[in-house]
């Protein structure tokens, strides 16, 4: 019976077993496995085999053929505190012959029947004879035979040719035998190392032999038993890599006659027999001869394990696994057979692993780094030793020296060690100027589990450092990174390089792309990146600086320092046609104490919509977050401002004694772009303060009725009409969502050109008012809020009826084209410059023939519009 535990059960544990359902455990010692028929096994890999013979002590019994086995394990670290309890169960089944030998791997068991056949007819025929009126007594002896564990007088050992040796049974326990019966069946185990066990030779092979005559005494008889158990001692060669086990076929020890016949012969593995396809897929062979059954096993199988051994001070391993024998015979002139199984660990003989050290030292990093192995899973690194002292790993690594275990993809592992050239463990020599000699030795102590055996390795690690001439750098800029390249010189990189406050590290060189070879090192660093600084923010620009700092660690001095300033391009403001503005406020190094996100605009209740330790990002609608609006001459100023706020009242941090606050600008225009810079308190730190440029667009569409629900789209034009049919123009304003600008209609006018200012032309709006002097004059509508219209002020319309221009050399023509000036005005105050006219419904000025209109020119501040061509259908001359 085998038990498999996913738990090493390794020194310093200790396994206990229910012996009373619960409420007795018993510590299973050595000699209480021995005797009970247990036995453990263990490997480094956390796996643990409990392997129990069907008849032990603590297993089930139903008739002789069903075995339950329950074990409640507790196991403990060191001997006080209990740790881990778990609960296994097996059921197994067994057929028994008349004899069955195991040989395990500390105890040897025989069992034999112990109930003669004529017992059964007997007890039978006595209650058949009395029925119930048996008297107890009677039916007690008559249901206990005579072979009971308690008719047991004496047992009597052979041990050697003609020595004997009388026991009663509670003597032979006491001397550590295992004596039980069964429902059938007399048992008794004994340990290898009893004084009754003796060595005999069977066909070359030594094996151990214990027999004893056990005396079963009733009144007026005495009945006794011969048991016998012989198990392999030898038999082991190893050739190369393989393990050789022979076993003798015929096991002399155990026979009566001079002749048997072998019925059946089985190998396996840790109790399992293998058929032959398995031993062949595993390179097992077994082969049988008329006197001998050799197994052949490779060493380093999968069904086994290395494990470590220390051997005066060396490191060594020895590969271990149990294989297993079974032999079933039949003696001559016998119906009795006998079972014997024989399980034999095997460990090969000690193979030396001597230890590599690796020394991976760079010297210039002024650390050492060493590397110890390899070595199997049951070894532990312990401790070091230095000439100070020794240090358990735990300490070693609070000190800095960073010791870690590496596991390897073969199953062994590795110890690595870092230790910094600054430990006082480590000695320094200069045998010239430019050398520095690094020495530190030590004594790795280490430990094999579960034996708890200690070995040391001593190492003696030695860096030399050349120190080099200074290191040169050169750099440069682009559009949005410093780019930086370092010489070594001499005898190349031994310092170390500071970006700023932080160390050049390798998460930080990958971080910028660096790329080195023997001589240089190269890398880019963001403009905007951590390490760098802004040092001025202009209109359309910041100014930055990278500073290196170069160090001798091993002196501990600035060795050289290198500083590269640029200018880099950067939009510092947004403006979009839909009357949002987008700004962005950088820290610079004057204002070493901001926090970009207490940044607000004049509203407080408007903060960055993202921020970090450099720049605060706004983003809002020109109407909003206390925005200010400035009309001049044909365009429009929003202005804010970025500060700093505290809760709802303005509050400005005093950096060098100054306030930091920062002017935001957006200058629109109709349909075009201009720039213009204003100048910021002179009482404040400005990191440069830029004017957003943008552009309001401004259309004209035909509507189909005067719904001015539908309209012509780009692609239906020319748009064809009827003579003195109506056409209803709309001019918007796009995009914008300034409830506070109006779009003012200044003229608008139809030529019989593409061109707005070609000829002939006729007005149609006249600054801002219907032509009067027209007998079919222009209509303005007011224009109200409704699902497509949000803001009214944003749009005007007017409309005229299709009419065609007399020219003198074509004659009548057939399209006409409609172009309008327009401003922006404040809908609140507009009684200034072009947005103060006013229609009072009589005429503003003469009417011009539509042959012809006068030419001059609209100021270039104003923004035009024109519409698509609309034609003349079914031209009649009568009409005009």
């Amino acid at each position: 019976m085998r038990i498999t535990l996913d738990k090493s059960l390794i020194a310093g544990r200790r396994l206990e077993v229910d012996a009373n359902n619960g409420t007795q455990f018993i510590p299973l010692t050595a000699d209480l496995a021995a005797k009970c028929g247990y036995s453990v096994d263990a490997n480094p890999y956390g796996n643990s085999k409990i392997f129990a013979s069907l008849l032990s002590c603590f297993s089930a019994d139903r008739e002789d053929k069903v075995f339950d086995m329950t074990l409640r394990l507790r196991m403990y670290n060191g001997h006080t505190s209990a740790v881990d309890m778990q609960e296994v169960s097996k059921t197994c089944r067994n057929q028994w012959v008349s004899r069955e030998i195991l040989c395990e791997t500390n105890y040897m068991e025989v069992s034999v029947d112990r109930l003669p056949p004529e017992m059964d007819r007997s007890t039978q025929s006595l209650l058949n004879r009395h029925g119930s009126n048996v008297a107890p007594e009677k039916l007690d002896y008559a249901l206990t035979p005579i072979t009971s564990l308690k008719h047991i007088w004496k047992m009597v050992f052979q041990y050697g040719p003609s020595k004997e040796k009388p026991m009663f049974l509670n003597e032979a326990r006491d001397a550590g035998y295992g004596v039980a019966t069964s429902p059938s069946r007399l048992i008794i185990r004994s340990p290898y190392d009893a004084r009754e066990v003796y060595t005999e030779n069977v066909a070359g092979v030594p094996m151990k032999v214990f027999k004893v005559t056990t005396y079963f005494k009733e009144k007026w008889s005495v009945t006794m038993l011969d048991t016998a158990a012989v198990c392999p001692a030898g038999g082991l060669k190893f050739i190369e890599d393989r393990i050789i086990w022979t076993v003798p076929r015929h096991i002399n020890p155990l026979l009566t006659s001079t002749t048997s016949e072998t019925l059946e012969v089985h190998m396996g593995i840790d109790g399992k027999i293998l058929t032959n396809a398995e031993m062949a897929a595993k390179g097992y062979v077994m082969s049988v001869s008329e006197s001998h059954i050799v197994i052949e096993l490779p060493i380093g199988g999968s069904d086994g394990f290395y494990k470590s051994r220390a051997v005066d001070n060396q490191y060594h391993i020895t590969y271990i696994i149990k294989p297993m024998v079974e032999i079933v015979w039949r003696e001559e002139d016998s119906d009795h057979l006998t079972r014997y199984k024989a399980f034999f660990p095997i460990n090969t003989p000690l193979m030396r692993r001597p230890l590599v050290v690796i020394n991976y030292t760079v010297p210039e990093e002024q650390m050492f780094d060493v590397l110890l192995g390899a070595f199997l899973e049951d070894v532990e690194l312990v401790n070091i030793t230095l000439q100070a002292g020794s240090l358990s790993v735990a300490q070693a690594n609070v000190r800095g020296y960073n010791i870690q275990e590496q596991r390897l993809a073969n199953g062994s592992k590795t110890f690595t060690l870092h230790v910094p050239f600054s430990d006082s463990a480590v000695f320094q020599s200069s045998p010239n100027p430019v050398t520095i000699v690094y020495t530190l030795p030590l004594v790795f102590g280490l430990l094999v589990k579960p034996e708890q055996s200690m070995f040391t390795h001593p190492v003696l690690l030695e860096a030399v450092l050349q120190l080099a001439a200074l290191p040169t750098v050169t750099g440069s800029c682009d559009e949005g990174y410093y780019h930086v390249t370092v010489e070594y010189g001499g005898q190349g990189k031994y310092f170390k390089t500071m970006l700023g406050k932080r160390e050049l590290t390798s998460v930080l060189a990958e971080e910028y792309g660096l790329t080195e070879n023997s001589t240089h090192m190269s890398f880019a660093v963001p403009f905007l990146a951590p390490d760098a600084v802004v040092s001025l923010v202009q209109s359309t620009a910041v100014r930055g600086r990278l500073d290196l700092v170069f160090w001798d660690p091993f002196n501990n001095r600035r060795i050289s320092d290198f500083s590269l300033g640029c200018t880099f391009p950067m939009a510092m403001i947004e403006c979009f046609s839909n009357g949002t503005m987008t700004a962005l406020a950088v820290k610079a190094e004057s204002v070493t104490s901001l926090i970009p996100s207490q940044l607000t605009l004049k509203d407080p209740s408007c903060p960055p919509i993202f921020s970090n330790d450099r720049f605060a990002y706004f983003s809002f609608d020109v109407n909003r977050c206390g925005t200010t609006r400035k009309f001049f001459d044909g365009f429009m100023i929003y202005e804010n401002e970025i500060c700093l706020a505290h809760g709802n009242a303005r509050k400005y941090s005093k950096t060098t004694d100054l306030d930091y606050c920062l002017t935001v600008s957006c200058y629109y225009i109709i349909n075009e772009t201009q720039q213009i810079v204003l100048n910021t308190n002179s009482q404040t730190i400005t990191h440069g303060v830029e004017i957003g440029i943008g552009e309001l667009p401004v259309r004209i569409r035909l509507a189909t009725d005067i719904s001015y629900s539908t309209f012509y789209s780009n692609e239906d034009y020319p748009v064809h009409k009827h003579l003195r049919h109506p056409l209803y123009f709309e001019v918007e304003l796009v995009d914008s969502t300034d409830p506070h600008i109006e779009l003012v209609l200044k003229n608008c006018w139809a030529t019989l050109g593409g061109e707005r200012l070609s000829t002939p032309s006729w007005d149609l709006v006249v600054d801002g008012c219907e032509n009067f002097e027209d007998n079919l004059h222009t209509t303005l509508h007011p224009v109200t809020r409704d699902t497509r219209v949000q803001f009214p002020s944003h749009i005007k319309r007017f409309d005229f009826k299709m009419f065609a221009f007399v020219n003198d050399t074509l004659g009548v023509t057939d399209q006409i084209f409609v172009h309008c000036d327009t401003v922006l005005c404040d809908s609140i105050k507009h009684d200034y410059g072009e947005c103060s006219s006013q229609c009072v419904g009589l005429p503003t000025i003469k009417s011009v023939k539509r042959g012809s209109r006068g030419t001059g020119q609209a100021p270039q501040s104003k923004s035009y519009i024109s519409s698509g061509p609309v034609k003349l259908s079914n031209l009649l001359l009568a009409g005009l």
